[in-house]
């Protein structure tokens, strides 16, 4: 039986290991039950390593995706990496939600807490868009937004893995719902997405505000309109951040932690920090 305690914010799930057993142990059915429930798992005690963290996220997936931004941190698992690069604050935003390729499940493992700040930020995607007003709930339900994006062929060659070709990437991305994109002259790739900032959680079907609306906005190498390729104005940008300031919660890491994030319902983030001994690990996944 896994034993829990309630955390001190609101949405998240706190697994405490009283027993010192493994990780390795856990009841998967038992910790999937508690993941379609709360969406944010916290695992502490069990003084995971970046090596746990795969062999754990290996009994719920199906298959793993590399972040083609971020350190590979051991070729023999080369789907870990590093968090973002920088100490810099990161703001809101779903993995690869602006684009079609939005992974499950988010994995963050604590190796060394920042001395202070560098905390994870995380906010409930359904709750955020119960706080909308009614005039933005309107507006996202009747436009869709279009993210932008320019990938040099090393990028898409690491996320479609060693030796990928254009016609992989043709592929890979014909007949994908609101895609479409260009191949250039130096075979970087251009990529239109148009999706709605509204989506239907994985568990429950649950309308959330969860996308990368915010984060590719203050991105300078963002873009990120209305499905018209109209600006999205800055007051709207600024309602839905006065809302999430209110709904932030966060993750004060200690090492050894786990964390598991429901990708299609969370949002995440971070503070900024100073500590260049930080090291927190992630993996991205898709579930059986």
């Amino acid at each position: 039986m896994i034993e829990t305690e309630p955390l001190l914010f609101r949405s998240a799930k706190l697994i405490d290991n009283h027993t010192s057993q493994s990780i390795l142990h856990l009841s998967v059915q038992e910790t999937l039950d508690y993941f379609k429930s709360f969406g944010v798992l916290l695992f502490r005690g069990f003084g995971v390593d970046y090596e746990q963290m795969k062999a754990f996220a290996e009994k719920f997936s199906s298959r793993f995706v590399l972040d083609k931004d971020r350190p590979i941190v051991d070729p023999r698992n080369k789907f870990v990496t590093l968090v973002d690069p920088g100490m810099h604050y990161v703001s809101p935003h779903c993995e690869n939600a602006n684009s079609p390729f939005r992974p499950d499940v988010i994995w963050f493992c604590c190796g060394v807490p920042a001395s202070q700040g560098g905390e994870t930020l995380f906010w409930n995607g359904v709750r955020v868009w119960e706080e909308l007003d009614q005039e933005l709930r309107q507006l996202f339900i009747a436009k869709k937004i279009k993210f932008c994006q320019k990938f040099p062929a090393a990028d898409w060659k690491r996320f479609l893995g060693v030796g990928a070709t254009l016609a992989d990437v043709k592929r890979t991305l014909n007949g994908i719902p609101g895609l479409s994109y260009k191949i250039n002259d130096d075979q970087s790739i251009s990529i239109e997405y148009v999706c709605s900032a509204v989506v239907k959680t994985k568990y429950g079907h649950q309308d959330a505000f969860a996308n990368s609306l915010i984060a590719e906005y203050k991105n300078p190498r963002g873009v990120v309109t209305f499905a018209d390729s109209s600006p999205i104005p800055a007051t709207v940008i600024n309602q839905i951040q006065q809302v999430m300031n209110k709904l932030t919660e966060v993750i004060p890491w200690q090492a050894g932690d786990l964390v598991m994030i429901d990708n299609s319902r969370f949002l995440h983030g971070r503070r900024s920090f100073t500590d260049t001994k930080r090291r927190i690990y992630s993996l991205l996944s898709y579930l059986k």
